[in-house]
């Protein structure tokens, strides 16, 4: 999947570069508050492929308004009566509005096949419907993406380690992430089918080498960028004259702050 002959990319490289494309995403929230358009983009892969890392390079200059991210915890007892999709509608976006699901209803045929939280039945009924839900998304004006990141088990591992020994990084490390560590060939099986019976004509899938995670994430918002239509949309002009008023912190006064604050 790597390319070892690949150099990584430098921070300020990358951080040039993904500014560019940020502008390029504010062009888009504009034009999709101009057309009413709504937008919904599916990020799945393994745990530790990076999908909190390309849903924060995204959404991070975007008005929160507007672009959500929807990431779901397990079904209640409730939810898991309904019918499968019907948590997930709620959160579909609404005319001007993008939609990031750190993971989706894609659950079924990954966690959960490989986990045992469904049935082969469930998933099997999963893998029919999902075409066709998806096909009503598309069909009524919803511009849907889904992207699969895909990364090595040996940086899959390292990655663990990772979140092992940063007492900030901890929290992502669940006991499911550990189970899943012994069963990915389980999890490529269910991959390989489930890509089979969803990838479709109306909502293809679009995988992403992101064994070098800065480099996936400007291949996948350049590919999204590059599938949505034309998007030119001028930026509103705003008056900003000076004010003529007695400045809050001359009014009331401000906190001191802490002296020699992060010093030894």
């Amino acid at each position: 999947m790597g390319q070892p002959g690949r150099s990584k990319l430098k921070k300020k490289e990358y951080e040039k570069a993904v500014e560019s494309l940020q502008l390029e995403l504010a062009s888009v929230v504009r034009w999709l508050q101009h057309t009413g358009k709504r937008l919904l983009v599916i990020l799945e892969g393994r745990d530790t492929a990076g999908k909190g890392g390309v849903i924060g390079a995204i959404s991070d200059h975007l008005n929160p308004r507007q672009c959500h991210t929807v990431a779901l915890p397990k079904p209640s007892e409730r939810e898991s009566t309904q019918w499968y999709f019907q948590r997930y509608v709620p959160h579909l976006p609404a005319a001007g509005e993008i939609v990031l699901f750190d993971r989706s209803w894609y659950n079924r045929a990954g966690v959960e096949k490989v986990m045992g939280f469904a049935t082969d039945e469930q998933v099997r009924l999963f893998l029919k419907q999902a075409p066709v839900f998806e096909k009503m998304l598309v069909d009524d004006g919803i511009l849907l993406f889904k992207y699969w990141l895909c990364c090595d088990q040996e940086k899959q591992e390292e990655r663990f380690g990772e979140r092992l020994d940063d007492p900030l990084k901890r929290w992502k490390l669940s006991p499911i992430d550990l189970k899943a560590r012994e069963r990915y060939d389980a999890y490529t099986q269910a991959r390989e089918a489930m890509l089979e019976a969803t990838h479709t004509k109306h909502a293809p899938w679009a995988l992403v080498d992101f064994n070098d995670q800065k480099r996936g994430r400007l291949t996948l918002i350049r590919d999204l960028l590059d599938r949505l239509p034309d998007r030119e949309v001028p930026m509103s002009e705003i008056e900003y004259p000076p004010l003529e008023r007695e400045p809050l912190k001359e009014r009331y006064g401000v906190l001191k702050p802490l002296e020699d604050y992060g010093t030894e």
